[in-house]
């Protein structure tokens, strides 16, 4: 493009999207050090926020089918970061639950999520990542999107 092209401004949309592209990467390197992948990781995370969800409800949650979840269920308990138990007011279906393992290696993710993010933002000030923060919070709210997880894929941030 020579100088007499006007510039055409970069589209918000297309900032967001490379930004997101970057920002998934990383992360999934990051959890694959620990051995995890992005949708263990949101599994985990939402466990911990709401135990005892069924597989039904943390499919739907997820934006899954439940034959998608069932495995990814059964990897994470034969590591023992898992538990399935009878729910008590439905035998016919399981309750979820973080084990002491998956307490503990969720602890550890914490603290990778936490360096992914201040290597992200490194080159914002306190204020101006706030700013970001609050802008994208009401993004997602706005297009009714679930803010602790990316739904279709499990993963999280």
């Amino acid at each position: 493009m020579d100088s007499s092209t006007p510039s055409r401004p970069t589209r918000i949309a297309f900032l967001l999207a490379q930004v997101g592209a970057l920002a998934s990467t990383r992360f999934t390197e990051r959890t694959r050090d620990i051995g995890l992948t992005p949708s263990d990781a949101g599994v985990l995370r939402l466990l911990d926020r709401a135990p005892g969800l069924s597989q039904r409800a943390l499919a739907d949650r997820l934006g899954a089918v439940p034959s998608r979840v069932v495995p990814l269920i059964d990897s994470l308990q034969d590591r023992g970061l898992v538990e399935r138990e009878r729910s008590s007011t439905d035998r016919r279906t399981y309750e979820l639950r973080l084990s002491a393992e998956g307490r503990r290696v969720l602890h550890q993710l914490q603290g990778i999520a936490e360096a992914h993010e201040a290597e992200l933002l490194a080159s914002l000030t306190d204020g101006q990542r706030a700013q970001l923060r609050d802008l994208l919070a009401q993004l997602v709210a706005a297009n009714g999107l679930d803010a602790d997880l990316h739904r279709g894929t499990g993963g999280a941030a």
